[in-house]
């Protein structure tokens, strides 16, 4: 057999297709996501909400972004990434349209809760698939690229939804953005097959896929939660997205109207800078993919590759913790946007964590493990953020710390897990 070196440019490269799909259902994700958080001063205006009442209705959703995740992880290991992917998809889009619809923040909050439990699944589907149709050494890497669709979302919200918003008001946003997306969903059910059983892999492209673990069709054995939570390693992850996950929901859910605040942005002028710092994220996930990737192509172990990678970033974060007194516009967009641009780099670490530490067979369950637990971390970031401007009117207790989650997430996970040892399919069966 030829080399795995060797084999990708004799194979073709129909596993990228894959992860092109992943990536648009990525940038649709949180396109759907964050246009609550560009419209929060219009809403806010319009509806009168409070900072406390705009806290709840994002707690709701990292609610059922929990709740979702934990049910979600497993049942995308039993059905499939194919079929996982479309129902999660299917049912967060028809929530978005609702969003159109309501008017009240308790609606607006049952809105958001429908919302969070479809797109809890986008995450474990996109790395169940990317587990079975790359090798390790490519993972990280494939993870960046279709993470990278998170920011490419985000830089089309400030340009897409306050033009839908100025021309035919905030209902049209949510209903035409949810609406447009449906398109993915027909693409998906098309294109996707796992690799063993897909006509366009070719048996060179299959044996570079297979060439570093052994890849069969998911196993029908049950994953034991009970044995999962006792592992060390599935709390190095879970912890890991705790502490970090709840840093990008800010910026998600409230960078836009920390821009209105400090520098006066509204609609029509705070699209050229969000584009500006979402344009360094997708920068970010890319490179912090490729960098872990590279490193494990020279030599390093992965425990090395992604740790090495994973400091780096935490340590790039730190600037934030200064933005709030910073008077110069495009000076906070340079701070913030290298913050975004070393979460996504983590976060494309990260996330490799689980296929890197775990049999197939319990990918999407630890996937779910974490995803929960970043939601919660998310829902009580969105507590301490709205007591924050509700009683002091600052940001800065908020970015200070946001500053400081990663170097605490570092030391967590190498305790937890200090040479990322792969787990025995035993251990969690």
């Amino acid at each position: 057999m030829l080399s795995s070196e060797t084999v990708p440019a004799q194979a073709g490269r129909y596993r990228w297709m894959i992860c092109a799909l992943l990536f648009a259902a990525t940038a649709i994700n949180y396109i759907d996501r964050q246009t609550i958080g560009v419209l929060k001063p219009t809403l806010q205006a319009e509806l009168n909400w409070s900072e406390v009442a705009y806290a709840d209705i994002v707690f709701w959703f990292q609610c059922a972004y929990a709740i979702g995740y934990l049910g979600f992880g497993p049942l995308i290991d039993r059905i499939g990434a194919r079929l996982g992917y479309a129902i999660a998809f299917s049912a967060w889009t028809l929530s978005h349209i609702a969003h159109g619809f309501v008017h009240t923040v308790t609606q607006f909050a049952i809105a958001r809760f429908t919302l969070g439990l479809g797109e809890s699944g986008s995450f474990p589907a996109s790395l169940k698939a990317t587990s079975e149709w790359f090798p390790q050494k490519e993972r990280a890497l494939a993870v960046g690229v279709f993470n990278a669709g998170s920011n490419v979302g985000a830089i089309v919200t400030p340009l897409v939804v306050p033009a839908i918003t100025l021309a035919w008001g905030w209902r049209a946003a949510f209903v035409a953005t949810g609406v447009a997306t449906f398109v993915w969903l027909i693409a998906w059910l098309a294109m996707y097959r796992s690799p063993w059983v897909h006509k366009k892999v070719s048996p060179a492209e299959l044996a570079y896929i297979q060439s570093e673990e052994s890849v069969v069709p998911a196993s029908s054995t049950s994953v034991s939660w009970l044995k999962l939570l006792r592992l060390r390693e599935t709390w190095a992850y879970a912890l890991g997205k705790f502490l970090t996950d709840p840093i990008w929901w800010l910026y998600l859910f409230w960078l836009p109207d920390f821009l209105s605040k400090r520098y006066h942005l509204d609609l029509k002028s705070f699209g050229p800078p969000l584009v500006a710092i979402y344009l360094l994220s997708d920068f970010g996930s890319v490179i912090g993919g490729w960098v872990s990737s590279k490193l494990m192509k020279s030599g390093r172990s992965a425990n090395a590759a992604r740790k090495i990678t994973m400091s780096v970033c935490a340590v790039a974060v730190i600037p934030i913790v200064a933005a709030q007194f910073v008077a110069q516009l495009w000076f906070a967009v340079a701070i913030i946007g290298l913050a975004t641009a070393a979460h996504q780099a983590w976060s494309a670490n990260l996330m490799t964590l689980p296929s890197d530490l775990f049999p197939r067979v319990a990918v999407g369950s630890v996937v779910g493990v974490g995803g929960m637990a970043g939601a919660v971390g998310g829902m009580l970031m969105s507590k301490y953020n709205g007591y924050i401007l509700e009683v002091f009117g600052s940001y800065q207790p908020i970015f200070a710390l946001a500053g400081g989650a990663y170097i605490v997430g570092m030391v967590v996970i190498h305790s937890l897990s200090p040479r990322l040892m792969r787990v025995a399919e035993t251990a969690v069966t």
